[in-house]
């Protein structure tokens, strides 16, 4: 390839057009297979010229680029500056009980949140791409198809493909056994010396956000249906019960938009699909409504199974309503919390993390706040095992690992 070089111009619109030049292969280059750097032909360039961002890219590019960079277009733009420009975060991941799961249209899981939580950081969006095993992401990661890996993979793989990683539990793996998470669940990168990278680590291992962490494995805890009991109670209701009431599940699904196998979970944790079960509080039912709940959803007699099924749906949708600012990946977290304990307990947490500057439309900031105050308000314990609960259940439902 012909080296190219450049006349280091002082004038702001010097500088601009230069790094809109590096950033813009020739067509000469774009017509030549063999020529073809992908890392650069990848960008997608907009007109800058004439936009602020043009200064902030274009700075960013220049102070990150190797000094090589200037004089050759052999060299590959690091991971981090590729995030920025694209202001995308694109992961390749391995489906799993610590890395993510994907249900009802939308994905969640403790690795996924913990590096949906950095790309909010970073101030960009999140792509998942998922592999079917370890060695095909990392080498999705290698390749430059993804800028990080979500992975559970054995350090021996991750060294012999010359990648960097980091574990997200920084250390402490004991944090993440006792929940059932696999204790090396990890991020790994190209390089140590991305920014990208570095960035990572000062980011999972910052002692408030390690705090954080460690309550969110809490919420993604996988032990709760590895009992002998529990997993034969689980599964001879589903196989003794559910038959009678399937079909009223995916009809009042369709009706308010749910997965029904969700409203399973929710009617197993409410009452263990028993259609006459009554709380000494007074709530009935297979979705345990209360009285002032039936009549508000139109539910005239609370032990009829339809009804109830239908009830407890129609609620879901409505708390579904209430937090629809909340980005759709923990809203379902957000409406079964105040399925559990009203929307107003909730939206006054909302309030009180949005005064201290915290992101009020993070679950894993919600569920903190919950871990952190269960001992002095019984509602927050109860509401924590109530989501975590439903959660547990459905993806066991969805995996039929019971």
């Amino acid at each position: 390839m012909q080296r190219i070089t450049y006349r280091a111009k002082a004038s702001a619109r010097g500088a601009k057009r230069r790094i809109s030049y590096i950033l813009r292969p020739s067509k000469r280059l774009l017509n030549t297979e063999s020529n073809i750097v992908p890392a650069i032909v990848s960008i997608k360039v907009t007109r800058f010229a004439k936009t602020k961002k043009l200064a902030q890219i274009s700075s960013i590019a220049l102070l990150s680029l190797p000094a090589e960079s200037l004089t050759t277009m052999n060299t590959q733009v690091p991971a981090y500056d590729h995030v920025m420009l694209e202001e995308t975060l694109t992961i390749a991941a391995v489906p799993g009980d610590s890395t993510y799961f994907a249900t009802d249209g939308f994905q969640h899981g403790f690795g996924y949140d913990l590096a949906r939580n950095y790309a909010d950081e970073l101030g960009v969006k999140v792509t998942l791409k998922a592999y079917a095993d370890e060695e095909a992401a990392l080498r999705a990661l290698q390749s430059g198809d993804a800028d990080m890996a979500l992975t559970t993979a054995s350090t021996q793989l991750k060294s012999q493909l010359n990648l960097s990683s980091i574990n997200v539990s920084c250390g402490y793996d004991a944090s993440l056994t006792k929940n059932g998470l696999h204790p090396k669940v990890s991020w790994t990168f190209n390089s140590a010396n991305d920014p990208l990278s570095q960035k990572a680590s000062y980011f999972l291992c910052d002692s408030i956000k390690l705090d954080n962490t460690q309550k969110l494995a809490a919420f993604y805890n996988q032990d709760l249906l590895k009992d002998a009991y529990s997993q034969d109670h689980f599964k001879a209701t589903l196989t003794e019960k559910l038959p009678d009431y399937q079909s009223s599940f995916e009809e009042q699904a369709r009706n308010y938009n749910h997965d029904w196998e969700l409203l399973v979970a929710m009617g197993y944790q409410e009452s263990h699909l028993d259609a006459n079960a009554v709380s000494p509080t007074g709530v009935r039912g297979i979705m345990m409504l209360t009285n002032n709940t039936a009549k508000a959803m139109g539910v005239s007699d609370r032990v009829d199974p339809y009804q109830s099924i239908g009830g407890g749906a129609r609620y879901l949708e409505q708390m579904k309503t209430d937090f629809a600012d909340v980005p759709k990946t923990d809203r379902i977290w957000f409406a079964l919390a105040a399925y559990n304990m009203g929307p107003n307990a909730v939206k006054g947490i909302q309030r009180k993390l949005s005064a201290k500057g915290i992101d009020d439309k993070s679950w894993a900031n919600i569920y903190a706040y919950l871990s952190d105050n269960k001992a002095s308000n019984s509602r927050y314990g109860q509401a924590m095992h109530y989501v975590s609960n439903i959660r547990s259940y459905l993806e066991t439902i969805k995996t039929a690992t019971v």
